[in-house]
Order: C-alpha cells, then structure tokens, then sequence
C-alpha cells in the first residue's frame, strides 16, 4: 500500500509538474500573439469559442487561458460576453492533453526527458530552449502517467477497491463529487483525467465511472479561476462565475443522459475498438462540445444570471480608447485632436491611480490600493494606443503645424505613462507601510498631505491647459513645480531633523522620502506635458528650466 500512495503521489506530481512545463513553454514560444488574439478576436460569440479552444489547445491549460481572461477582463480589455466565449472555447481546448495520452506514447517519455534536458541545457537560442522545456515536460507528464498505471495494477485484486469502485459505478453523483474534489485539489482537470485513466487502464474502473469522474473534473477545475478572481473588480469575479455556471449546469443536465445510459452508449458507438482510453478521451471532448454547442445561443442569458449572482455597479476602467476613430486618420487636424482628448483620458486615468495609491495609504485601505495596478495597465494600453494613432497620423499628408505637433504629443503621451509607473511606485510604498504598520508623525502625514495636494492641482491644470490648448492653466502647473521642488527641498530638511531628534522611526523615513521623491518626478513629468502645450517643448529648455527652479529652491 506504502508504495502504490507513493506511486500516486509522485506520478502525479511527475505528471503536474510535466505539465506546468509544458505550457510555460507554449506559453513563452507564443509570446504576447496569444494575448493579442484573445484581445482582438472576440466580439463574435462564435469566434470567442473559436479562440478560446485554440490559445488552449496551444497552451495545453484551460486554467492558464481562463486566468488570463480574468486577468483581461479585470484590466478593462474584454467585455464579460466576450469573456464567457472564450472560457467556453477554453473547455475544449483542454481535452487534447486526453486525446493524446490516448495514443499511449509513454513508452518515449524517457527518450522525451533526455533529448528535452540536452535541448533546454545545450541550446543556444531561446526558442530551441522553449522547445526543449515543451519536450522535457511533454517527457514528465508521459512518466507520471507510466508510473501511475504501474502501481495501481495491484489494487484490482483489493476487494475494498473493487466495492468503492462499484459504488461509483452505480451511483454517479459519488464519482461526480470525487472528481471535483481531486480536481479542486490539484487544480488540474488534465491531471486527474490521467489519473482516471490510469486507473481505468489498470480495469479499477468501468466506462460508466470514469465518465462521473470526468464530470466531477470539470466542476472542479473551476476553483482555478475563482482563486484568480480573489480581489478583481466585479465584471472578473463575474467571468470566474461564468465559468463555474457554464460547467455545473452541463453536468446537471447530462447527468440525465448518463442515468439512462445513452451517453455511455453513445461514446461506445462513435469509437471503434472500444479502447477504454480512447473511450475516456472521447467522452470528454464530446461533453465539452455539446455543452458549448447547447450554451452558445445562450450567452447573453448566461451574463445575466452571473450579474445577478454577483450584483453591484461597475466601476469603469477605461483601457480601451474611445476618440481614436480610424476613418478620421484622413483628416489629420481632426485626428490631432481626437489624439489629445485620448491624451487627456489618459491624463484622467494615470491621475485616478495617483489618488488610489496616495488616499490608500493615508487610510491604510489595501482595497483603494488593489486598483492603482488595474489603473496602471489601463495608462499602458492607451499609451500603445495613441502612440499606435499618432503613427498613423504620420503617415498621412501633414502641414508642417502638424508635423510639428506629432512628436510633441508623442513626448506628452510618455510623460503621462511615466506618471502611472510612480503611481504603482507610491502603491507599493503604501502596501509595504500598511502590511508592516509602520509609525508615521502627525507632522510627516501632513507634509505628505500638502505636496500629494499640489500634485494633485498641477494635474488638474495640465487636464485643463490639454483640453483648452491655453496657456494659462499650463503657466499655472509650471508654477506649482516650482512650489513642489522647494517642498521636496524643505521636506527632505524637516526629515532630517526629526530623525536627529528621534522623532522619526528609521524605515518609516525610507518610505516617507521615496514618496516625496515619486511626487517629485511625477511634478516633473508634468512640466514637459505643460511645456508641450505652451508650444515651447525642447528638451534642452526643460533641464534649463528644471535647473533655474531647483537653482531658486
């Protein structure tokens, strides 16, 4: 018995680890193109499925490609009816591991594992490196699965064995239950499909069980998303909820069809030669096909019961342009302009970050600090964007005003993505005060105060100097630098003494002048964007004005 659990635990854990490799390395040789596709490649429902099976089948991990859309969804990139295609696409997509552990090609995992190793040691390249990584995994997950099928042999002769597995047999909701259970534990419904048919290789288990069994998988693999969902906004937690809705009401109702034993006898039919390996694997892939044939119609039905589940307003993050109108790029002035309204979006958003992070910290609310990340990623993508637009712009007929424009732009479009980067700077600083309780004086929470203050209002005029094209209000946030390099100045000095009077707990001092550093430099950024709108944007006049004014202090 000592051998058969060791046996199970680490073929198991052979085969886990195989496949984390394995999908690393798909993962990595595709490089951002499968995010690209899932970002661009689901407005349709059916091209979302479509999509969904594919990045999987690809990565060979539907809890990969399920966190990812989570993670898309969280960052405003993918609408929840988008989200629901591709996770029901994903469903399919991992029935290929199943497919092929079919083929039972175990007996080349060992000559996989060594020609991998040489390839991931020896290889120069990062993609022959990738390639070996995919072979050494591929090597692994084939062993575990040898290993498993080589001691559970002996259970067959167990009576204890043969009455639990009878059991499962006659009773489905018991196999169902245990497969959601293993599954929920290992977070792999690939693992514990190839442990069922491990089992059902060593006869341990009729057809009719492993197919509860497989059931209870998919119910269970759906703990992976629900984890990933743990602090998103509402429209992920939502996604995550579409996935487990999708799963649990596919097995409620084939549960049906298993009890009367036509779908057990429809797999027997559409697979010659009644391999039960083969059996398993097509069982799986026909579930997830039916089931997505059956919900597609229904995906908007499917959204809604997920926002009643999960009720609530959602908050608006804003990660995909809505000026930049392509037909527009004909007629550049126009599409200047639709630039700087994104600019100013942009500005509005890296600015709703700033404001998580810095009354995050002053309330110690790890929940207002959760969002500056989001935020962060949203100030990035416009960033692409625009840069992408203005681009465009260039290649069109341009006046020389124009001409002059783009790169000016350009330069402010930058300036405000470096502004989301501190703000994810002050986020981590507030997280590091708050999850060690670090002591701050009255006196230092109130300097912090009056410059974040400042901050705040020199962002409030370079909105307006970007919205209005006028001098004015950019004058003013050059004026508000001014008064930020002499805060830092006569900040930086106050520190200093309290730390000689002993007022002044050491790391809290480390975290007090990173943030007025970060303000700083988010000042300074804000100067070239409000240089930018007073039509005198040179780098060299910058530094020169950088230096008077810090010259003055």
């Amino acid at each position: 018995m000592k051998e058969i659990i060791f046996g199970i635990v680490g073929g198991l854990g052979l085969f886990l680890f195989g496949m984390k490799l394995l999908s690393e390395a798909f993962q990595k040789l595709a490089g951002t193109k499968l995010r690209q596709i899932l970002k661009f490649l689901t407005d349709k429902a059916l091209v979302g499925v479509l999509t969904g099976a594919i990045v999987t089948g690809i990565i060979q991990s539907s809890s990969a490609t399920t966190v990812m859309v989570v993670g898309f969804v969280n960052a405003g990139l993918l609408a929840l009816k988008q989200a629901i295609g591709v996770i029901m696409g994903a469903n399919i997509g991992t029935t290929i591991t199943a497919q092929i552990i079919a083929f039972k090609i175990d007996q080349y995992a060992l000559p996989a594992i060594g020609l991998g190793f040489a390839l991931f040691i020896l290889a120069k390249r990062r993609s022959w490196k990738f390639w070996g990584q995919a072979l050494l995994g591929f090597g692994l997950l084939f062993l575990g699965l040898f290993i498993m099928k080589q001691v559970l042999g002996p259970l067959k002769d167990n009576p204890l064995t043969r009455q639990a597995l009878i059991n499962f047999s006659a009773n489905p909701l018991l196999g169902i239950l245990a497969g959601a259970i293993i599954t929920a534990i290992i977070q792999s419904s690939s693992a514990t499909i190839g442990l069922v048919m491990a089992m059902a290789f060593n006869g341990l288990l009729t057809f009719p069980a492993c197919v509860s069994l497989i059931l209870g998988a998919d119910i269970g693999t759906t703990i992976t998303a629900q984890v990933a969902s743990i602090g998103t906004n509402l429209t992920a937690r939502r996604a995550a909820w579409a996935h487990t809705l999708f799963n649990l009401l596919g097995v409620a109702y084939m549960l049906i069809f298993v009890y009367n034993g036509w779908f057990v006898r429809f797999i027997e039919l559409i697979t010659p030669g009644n391999n039960i390996l083969r059996l398993i694997a097509n069982a799986h892939v026909s579930f997830k096909l039916v089931n997505a044939v059956i919900f597609l119609p229904f995906i908007g039905l499917l959204e809604k019961i997920c926002y009643w589940v999960i009720p609530g307003e959602i908050e608006e993050m804003p990660a995909e342009p809505k000026f930049l109108e392509k037909h527009l790029l004909d007629t550049p002035p126009v599409a200047l302009d639709q630039a700087t309204k994104e600019l100013v979006r942009m500005t509005r958003l890296a600015q709703d970050a700033l404001s998580c992070a810095m009354r995050g910290f002053f309330g110690g609310n790890p929940r207002l600090l959760s969002r500056v990340s989001r935020q962060e990623e949203a100030v990035d993508n416009l960033q692409k964007e625009i840069t992408q637009y203005l681009v465009e712009i260039s290649q069109r007929s341009l006046t020389p005003k124009e001409s002059e424009k783009l790169p000016v732009l350009l330069h402010s479009v930058n300036d405000v993505e470096r502004i989301g980067d501190h703000a994810e700077n002050l986020q981590e600083l507030a997280e590091r005060a708050v999850e060690e309780k670090l002591p701050f004086t009255d006196q230092a929470i109130k300097e912090l105060h009056l410059v974040y203050n400042e901050v705040d209002a020199m962002m409030n005029d370079v909105k307006a100097a970007l919205q209005n094209d006028t001098e004015r209000h950019a004058t003013s946030a050059l004026r508000r630098e001014e008064t930020i390099n002499r805060l830092q100045f006569e900040l930086r000095q106050n520190h200093i003494q309290r730390l000689n009077e002993g007022k002044c707990y050491v790391l809290s001092g480390i975290i007090f002048l990173d943030f007025i550093n970060n303000l700083e430099k988010i000042g300074d950024h804000l100067t070239n964007v409000a240089q930018a709108v007073m039509g005198s944007f040179q780098w060299d006049d910058i530094k020169k004005y950088k230096g008077h004014a810090k010259a003055e202090v």
